[in-house]
């Protein structure tokens, strides 16, 4: 049977297009450990904090009765420790036509991309702090950078062969040095983890890349995984581990989407913080043309990774 001639819509002028009035977007944008730690507020673009440590315990401590003081013991000082504030920034830019025309999704534009622009410097924060980054100053045409804190960590580190520490020292932070890439096992997690504790480290919340997450998934420390059926309903398999309980505390993990692809960090949330020297801002560029708009997004902070001892790691992870 033929088809109608100029009946059909293919042969039609005018139809409408069917777009939908939504955005649709699937990319990782959660920042648990900035989201996690601390809040404070850098003075300065470089911007400092203070530790301190005590004596071994001595069981041979003990004095004769009247006895007289001729020395003094050793003062307990403290270490000034520092960090450099960094700036991040994005920048964006919609001509006069594109802000007025009638969109799909969105009345403006030039919202769309602050909204946009500022998640993603959210991560690059998050990035940037997590990770195993050196500190600089700024010198040059070479921007200061903040030091992650994996750089940070010397004490309580579990490395491949030939991996070295970074840490810091005459005022900015080394980089780690990767060693050889390795299983990660439930032994290599406890012994890092009974070293944190013998320095006196409470961590509690793990971050971890999707491939460590199902390993440390597998562990048997894992807290009991069954729930309970009620009635007809059908059984749920629990696959995941959100807590896991050992000998020295409970360790909640937290898998991370990006910005950690060969380490297990544990922190102490008590013990590091996002130092702002400067909040997110929006300023407007000056136009150029037709434009309706070109606009900078701002912020300027460093990570505060207020004692290493607190934290702990499994580094060089295959």
């Amino acid at each position: 049977m033929a088809a109608l001639t100029n009946l059909a819509s293919t042969q039609m002028v005018g139809n409408r297009e069917d777009l939908e009035d939504t955005i649709y977007r699937v990319a990782p944008e959660k920042t648990p450990f900035i989201s996690a730690i601390q809040k404070k507020k850098a003075t300065a673009r470089y911007h400092e904090w203070q530790t301190e440590t005590l004596a071994t315990p001595d069981p041979t401590n003990a004095a004769l009765e009247g006895d007289e003081i001729a020395t003094l013991d050793a003062p307990n000082n403290t270490a000034r420790i520092g960090n450099y504030a960094q700036i991040f920034r994005k920048t964006l830019g919609v001509s006069r036509t594109q802000e007025v025309v009638d969109k799909a999704g969105r009345k403006s534009e030039v919202n769309r991309q602050k909204v946009i622009k500022g998640i993603e410097i959210r991560r690059d924060m998050e990035a940037r702090f997590i990770g195993n980054y050196a500190s600089n100053n700024e010198t040059g045409g070479t921007p200061r950078r903040s030091a992650g804190i994996l750089a940070y960590l010397t004490s309580n580190v579990s490395r491949g062969a030939s991996g070295a520490n970074g840490g810091f020292s005459a005022g900015v932070v080394a980089a780690a040095t990767n060693g050889t890439q390795r299983t990660f096992t439930e032994a290599l997690m406890k012994t890092a983890w009974a070293t944190a504790f013998n320095n006196g480290a409470s961590p509690s919340v793990a971050f971890m890349g999707a491939t460590t997450k199902q390993t440390f998934s597998g562990f048997t420390g894992i807290a009991d995984s069954r729930r309970e059926v009620k009635g007809r309903e059908q059984a749920v398999i629990v696959g995941a581990a959100d807590v896991y309980v050992g000998d020295f505390g409970e360790i909640t993990a937290v898998p991370h989407a990006y910005g950690l692809t060969r380490d297990f960090v544990v922190i102490d949330p008590e013990y590091a913080a996002v130092a702002t020297l400067d909040g997110f801002s929006t300023d407007d560029l000056a136009k150029t043309g037709d434009t309706a708009a070109k606009k900078l997004l701002v912020h300027e902070a460093g990570l505060e990774c207020q004692n290493e001892k607190a934290h702990f790691v499994v580094a060089d992870l295959s």
